[in-house]
């Protein structure tokens, strides 16, 4: 409408061109110049037409659009408020079924064993039991409580007598290796001594102790070492660690003549105890 409205407008101000025009070429003008200056008018009016045409649709798409984004987002923020309420709404309902199922019964459970301590405490239990009807189980009441001080009763008059100690019979106990005197053991050479050998002994607690000895000293030097550590011959040996042998320590025999002229791992193991 409103593009018709233009063109009727321009229509009209083309009216006075047209007279001024004629008035110009007075009564020289023909008809074929009549006809072309009416055509020149008409091609005006149609180019000023497509013009506003083109401009009043893009206008309007340019509106329909802004209007179309406006729709859009409105209905956007309606869904979104819609999601909001919905997901608020199951977060209730699972913050009250937590309450009622959970946290209520926990706090409640919670009171009544802090109820039960305080009465515990002020010795006054008797308030926890669900007590009796009047008039209804009075004869079982009493049966049980004579039933009880009747028991009682015989607990004290127990505890009274003297009763006598069940025998027990004392197993002996069991021989303890006889303590003799361990002799002291050579001193220990320097690093930088020759003829030297390090013996590392390998304890039943997992522990290990490490000495030097003189390749010459005699072997039993290796079992009076093991007793100074804590373990009586008589009890425990020595063996080698690869391969696993027991060692055969003799007093004329030196640790070179047994096998040990290099850094050697001996194990403290207990003996077999003949029955």
């Amino acid at each position: 409408m409103a593009s018709r409205g233009l063109v009727g407008i321009f229509f009209l101000s083309a009216l006075p061109l047209l007279c001024l025009e004629l008035r110009r070429g007075g009564p020289d003008v023909g008809i074929k110049d009549f006809i072309l200056l009416c055509g020149r008018i008409f091609l005006l009016l149609a180019l000023l037409t497509l013009i506003i045409s083109v401009t009043t649709s893009w206008l309007n798409s340019f509106k329909s659009s802004q209007v179309y984004l406006k729709e859009e987002e409105e209905k956007n923020e309606k869904r979104q408020k819609l999601v909001r309420k919905k997901q608020q709404e199951a977060q209730g309902e699972k913050a009250s079924r937590y309450v009622e199922n959970i946290l209520k019964p926990h706090q409640e459970m919670k009171l009544k064993k802090l109820e039960e301590r305080f009465y515990q405490m002020t010795g006054e239990t008797w308030k926890l039991s669900s007590g009796h009807k009047l008039g209804g189980d009075e004869d079982s009441v009493l049966e049980n409580a004579s039933h009880t001080c009747f028991e009682t009763s015989n607990r004290e008059a127990a505890k009274k007598r003297k009763l006598p100690k069940p025998l027990t019979k004392v197993s002996p106990p069991a021989e303890q290796p006889t303590q003799k005197e361990v002799p002291d053991l050579p001193e220990e050479p320097s690093e930088t001594a020759t003829e030297v050998v390090t013996v590392a002994l390998r304890r039943p607690s997992g522990s290990v102790l490490r000495r030097r000895f003189f390749k010459s000293c005699s072997s039993q030097v290796l079992l009076d070492w093991m007793m100074k550590t804590g373990y009586h011959t008589s009890l425990y040996g020595l063996s080698t660690s690869f391969p696993r042998r027991p060692l055969e320590v003799e007093g004329g025999r030196s640790l070179e003549d047994i096998g040990i002229a290099v850094d050697t791992v001996l194990n403290v193991e207990e003996k077999e105890q003949s029955s």
